[in-house]
């Protein structure tokens, strides 16, 4: 048996705080379903299971909604397999009933009651594979929805298949105490392999268990680039065969630099050696401690890589700014700037303020630095006697 674990697609998630990319971020998460498609004609799989989250709420846009249908129709040879998650739960009169009443495609069914599902009579193993869902009716369980799979009994010999959203490993605080999974599920219930979805990482639980995680990332720090999982299953005590493949469009990375003592020309050199600027979205925190000219000489270069990134944003809250000698030569205006620099610096460095004043002082210091800079500039006669 072989086929495609995918999850957490969340068709419609909101992109606002990216602006005017937010329209090409939301088209990413529905031409990765088409990659998904090509995936499986191309490897055989007659099977894409979506474990849970296809949309990112429960009561989407009409239009939201038939979006990703008319990707899956466009793969006829691919039989899709529709989980309600936590996003998208099978509540009365929400996004699956009105799926339904509006009619589907032939080959995408929602698995919207648990209880098992006769997938192929014959494996090529020669024996049947059943597919045993759990979908979620509620965003949020304090119950394991697996636990009926123990008991559910299935033909002699059939390959056993569990789909489920929620989590195994308590990732948070939050997590732990609702939509739980026992990450001994595949061995209580008698499951070749058991495909989750929620977590958007994907993980291997066990021999039997993974997260998929999302086909098209939209947070940085969590999993860089969309993937989807080749799953084969040969028998139903053989252990699943899983190779992840990358379906997404963008790259999501989080960076953080130490620039005490750093060459701005090698921070650079590194950050533009990233693959495919274009289609990378960075999170750059920057730490320690630059004179004015270097701090100020960053932030020109880190404004030309905005234009080399398809989104940057930078956290530069715990990077200060300390003047050099040479630096606050330059303020030395009439003695004016230099004892504005010589106030700002001092309480940029006063251990009785807050970190929020401290903070304002370094910025406001290194504004008066530019500021000094430019006067400069506009005047080179009054510099140059």
């Amino acid at each position: 048996m072989r086929f495609i674990h995918t999850a957490d697609w969340q068709i419609g998630k909101s992109f606002r705080r990216y602006g005017e990319r937010e329209d090409q971020l939301k088209r990413a998460r529905l031409d990765a379903i088409e990659r998904i498609g090509a995936l499986a004609m191309a490897q055989n799989a007659p099977f894409v299971m979506v474990a849970g989250d296809v949309y990112d709420h429960f009561a989407p846009a009409q239009r939201t909604a038939n979006e990703p249908l008319e990707r899956m129709r466009a793969y006829p040879g691919v039989n899709w397999l529709l989980l309600p998650g936590n996003h998208d739960p099978h509540r009365p009169d929400a996004i699956w009933d009105r799926l339904m009443r509006g009619g589907l495609p032939v080959n995408v069914k929602p698995l919207l009651s648990p209880g098992v599902i006769e997938l192929a009579s014959v494996s090529q193993s020669g024996a049947g594979v059943c597919l045993l869902p759990a979908p979620l009716l509620r965003n949020s369980e304090t119950a394991d929805l697996t636990a009926w799979m123990d008991a559910a009994p299935t033909p002699p010999g059939a390959i056993r298949l569990g789909l489920a959203h929620g989590s195994v490993t308590g990732f948070s605080d939050e997590q732990a105490q609702s939509n739980p999974i026992d990450p001994a599920r595949a061995k209580s219930a008698g499951l070749a392999y058991l495909a989750l979805g929620d977590w958007h990482r994907t993980m291997k639980i066990n021999e039997r268990t993974w997260y998929s995680g999302t086909h098209e990332p939209d947070r940085a720090g969590g999993q860089k680039t969309g993937q989807a999982l080749l799953v084969d299953v040969a028998s139903p005590n053989a252990t699943p065969i899983v190779t992840p493949h990358d379906v997404g469009l963008y790259r999501w990375e989080s960076r953080e630099m130490d620039l005490r003592g750093a060459s701005l020309d090698d921070v650079e050199t590194s950050l533009r050696a990233l693959p495919d600027l274009p289609r990378t979205l960075l999170r750059l925190t920057c730490t320690g401690v630059l004179p004015l000219a270097a701090r100020a000489d960053l932030e020109r270069r880190l404004e030309l890589l905005q234009a080399a990134f398809f989104h940057l944003e930078l956290d530069l809250d715990s990077l200060a700014a300390q003047p050099s000698d040479e630096d606050l030569e330059t303020l030395d205006f009439d003695g004016v700037l230099r004892k504005s620099a010589d106030m700002l610096r001092a309480q940029a460095g006063d251990v009785n303020l807050d970190a929020a004043g401290r903070r304002i002082a370094s910025d406001a210091l290194v504004e008066l630095f530019l500021i000094s800079q430019n006067m400069r500039k506009a005047s080179p006669a009054e510099e140059a006697s």
